[in-house]
């Protein structure tokens, strides 16, 4: 299959088509072990849509194959990349990378730190990867954090050293810096206080206002129920053996 998949008028951002995942167990005869099948959903411009179900449902799972991170069994991913819908399932490891550093981005639920650089310049980095200078990029990291109530003083530490919650809030400061049309958000809020839970309720609501596209998995229900223009059970693409 052809990297580029069609040129398509309209809205959709993103388009899972029978999108299959299983893991093969090793440790175990090389068990075949299926978490999930047939996850067809469309995602659009502006709109914030929440991957939904209890823990071990599979969410993750969806969430990391969008991302690329997880290859899938099987089905297509289709992602507007530009003027293209890109199949991210067949697309090739540089294509890959630069559907994320054009077009989608991820929140995680954990700060991958760099030794010794400054939180300031960890959200920088992805401006400055995509050819702003740094000056520019680094009052854009200073806005962004100060949005987000990091104390000032922490701007030049190394979050390696920060709490689970400042952490996180560099987390979403570096998630958010960028005009990423399409952004994937993995439990952005697991570690925030109230005040900040609705920080980013804010920045999400102006990501769809932007006409950004969001996939996201939120436990805490009133952050779901305030960001969720669809919610998808994903209990619906569960293996028939775990129906």
């Amino acid at each position: 299959m052809s990297d580029l998949v069609s040129r398509e008028a309209g809205t959709v951002a993103v388009r899972a088509s029978a999108l299959s995942k299983s893991f093969r167990m090793h440790l175990q005869g090389g068990l075949e072990l299926p978490v999930v099948e047939g996850a067809s959903f469309e995602v659009h411009a502006g709109e914030c849509v929440v991957l939904g179900g209890p823990s071990g449902a599979g969410k993750s799972s969806i969430l990391k194959m969008l991302y690329g991170n997880y290859a899938a069994t099987g089905g297509e991913i289709l992602i507007r990349h530009g003027e293209a819908m890109v199949d991210l399932v067949a697309a090739s490891p540089r294509l890959v990378l630069a559907i994320r550093r054009e077009t989608l981005g991820y929140v995680s639920q954990f700060l991958r730190t760099v030794p010794r650089v400054a939180a300031i310049d960890v959200v920088a980095e992805p401006l400055v990867a995509r050819g702003i200078d740094a000056a520019t990029a680094r009052e854009r990291a200073a806005r962004t954090l100060e949005r987000l109530n990091l104390p000032r003083r922490l701007w030049q530490l190394p979050p390696a050293t920060f709490s689970g919650g400042e952490q996180q809030r560099v987390n979403i400061a570096r998630g958010f810096i960028t005009d990423h049309p399409v952004l994937l958000l993995d439990e952005p809020t697991a570690s925030l206080d109230a005040a900040n839970r609705r920080v980013v309720i804010e920045m999400i609501a102006q990501k769809k206002a932007q006409g950004v596209a969001q996939i996201g998995i939120f436990h805490d229900e009133e952050v779901r129920e305030a960001v969720a223009d669809r919610i998808i059970d994903v209990r619906g693409f569960a293996p028939a053996r775990a129906a």
